[in-house]
């Protein structure tokens, strides 16, 4: 009996031990790696500008908005993951093209003819591995911008096309188009506005 005795305590002695190394390896292990890398957008280092087009010749006229207000911008573990539910605003008094005169007309009838767009808000969602969906509130719409994604450094690049019909902005076009009809023709004397502005917005991760 003595010896059974010692046998299993014996046993239990090295089981004990074993989990003990387990559990300070693991421990050391844990040490090792470090603190837990994480994502956030830095709200005051975000920037959006706009080129739309005139002319049937498509010629570019660009612009920003010098006032972005970020928000819901909570820690991930990826970048695209803090991309997503990350929500913005953006006041129209805020647009900037380098020009007082064209800023001015931009607001009066392109913005001004729209419904509730004194301020542009919206947010980002991811979808798979992927994609970047901007759901845009704008004249009373809300709709969706696929955008490309380029993150380098923890910097986030992203690129996309609004089709301003489908914020029903068409008559925003015609109003714009109508108060800048000669500075909007071409050579072939046709004066065009594109219903396409094409956004990018950059932003920084901390």
């Amino acid at each position: 009996m003595k010896k059974i005795f010692f046998l299993v305590l014996a046993f239990s002695l090295v089981v004990s031990g074993c989990k003990n190394k387990d559990k300070k390896e693991q421990e050391t292990a844990n040490e090792n790696q470090g603190p837990k890398v994480t994502y956030t957008v830095k709200a005051e280092n975000t920037k959006v500008s706009f080129t739309a087009y005139k002319t049937t010749d498509k010629t570019p006229v660009g612009g920003t908005f010098t006032t972005v207000k970020v928000s819901k911008n909570e820690a991930a573990a990826s970048p695209l993951e803090a991309l997503n539910g990350v929500e913005f605003s953006i006041p129209v008094s805020s647009l900037f093209t380098k020009d007082s005169i064209r800023d001015g007309k931009l607001k009066q009838f392109f913005f001004g003819v729209m419904d509730q767009t004194e301020m542009l808000s919206g947010f980002f969602k991811v979808e798979g591995a992927e994609q970047v969906l901007a759901y845009i509130k704008m004249n009373g719409v809300s709709a969706k911008m696929p955008m490309s994604h380029e993150i380098t450094d923890r910097k986030v690049v992203l690129k996309g096309v609004m089709e301003l019909s489908d914020w029903n902005a068409l008559g925003a076009v015609k109003s714009i188009n109508d108060a800048c009809l000669d500075l909007h023709k071409g050579a072939d004397g046709v004066s065009k506005t594109w219903s396409e502005v094409a956004i990018e917005a950059v932003t920084h991760l901390q």
